[in-house]
């Protein structure tokens, strides 16, 4: 199982306006950065990857150091969860074509 670390800025500028006084980081938002992270990671691009699954389980916010754990398997399918403080936030996969 690989790991990743995502951290948040306390500043995002999503916080102000997603949800005033109660900021969050919007799911496609969060999902966008985990699959950058893992890109990163893995030194290819996924732009053309599908999403087979995504699992939003708890807000994430401004400030959030995300802790991504992620494994490939040979066909190229991803699978990941991320947690924040022990407290899993998002869960999924893709099929990366890269």
């Amino acid at each position: 199982m690989n790991k990743l670390t995502l951290q948040i800025a306390a500043n995002h500028p999503t916080g102000a306006g997603h949800f005033p006084g109660n900021p969050i980081i919007p799911g496609a938002l969060l999902l966008a950065e985990v699959l950058r992270r893992i890109e990163q990671s893995e030194g290819k691009s996924f732009s053309a990857c599908n999403v087979k699954a995504a699992k939003f389980l708890h807000p994430a916010r401004p400030g959030d150091t995300v802790e991504i754990e992620y494994e490939r398997s040979a066909q190229g399918t991803i699978e990941f969860q991320c947690t924040v403080a022990g407290t899993k936030v998002l869960s999924g996969g893709i099929v990366a074509s890269a």
